[in-house]
């Protein structure tokens, strides 16, 4: 028997976590929401192809059978704001077609719309992972033995990047 690992998030600086999601109001309206989840999608395949835009790693996940999310890292708060606004970017064109519907009165709640952003400062966070595949943090970040952080979370915790040398 393999004897169990753990690991950690080699994360360095704060940490830009993004949560985005949609929840389904009203299931029998597929022709509303189903073109915010595909829209979703293709935000993400636009931000794989180009990873100079600033997006780490994200995990998918549902929260009901009526919410999905995405868990987004990104390399800084300013690369999620330029990819926000660029003109050039998928998000730009959704967000300017979801003001139209809404200015024009053609929204009627059929699908919900979310996001929470956060700037987790250096020694707000810390990660362990058990006899797991870089997944979260890790996969944005990297992953190293637990022990280079330190056993205990008060150890993670007080971790400084500029230690190390």
């Amino acid at each position: 028997m393999t004897p169990a690992t753990r690991t950690t998030a080699d994360a360095h600086g704060d940490v830009v976590v993004l949560l985005i999601g949609m929840r389904v109001n009203h299931f029998w309206a597929v022709h509303q929401w189903m073109p915010v989840m595909l829209a979703m999608f293709r935000m993400l395949a636009e931000l794989k192809k180009d990873p100079g835009r600033g997006l780490l790693s994200r995990v998918l996940l549902t929260a009901s059978p009526r919410t999905y999310y995405v868990v987004q890292y990104w390399e800084s708060k300013e690369k999620l704001y330029a990819y926000a606004s660029a003109p050039d970017a998928f998000h730009h064109r959704a967000w300017a077609k979801v003001n139209r519907l809404e200015k024009g009165g053609k929204v009627r709640g059929h699908v919900g719309i979310w996001h929470e952003a956060y700037v987790v400062p250096e020694g707000s966070y810390e990660a362990v992972y058990g006899d797991m595949p870089a997944f979260g943090l890790a996969a944005a970040h990297g992953q190293i033995p637990l022990a280079e952080r330190g056993r205990y979370a008060k150890d993670r915790y007080a971790y400084r990047s500029e230690q190390k040398a």
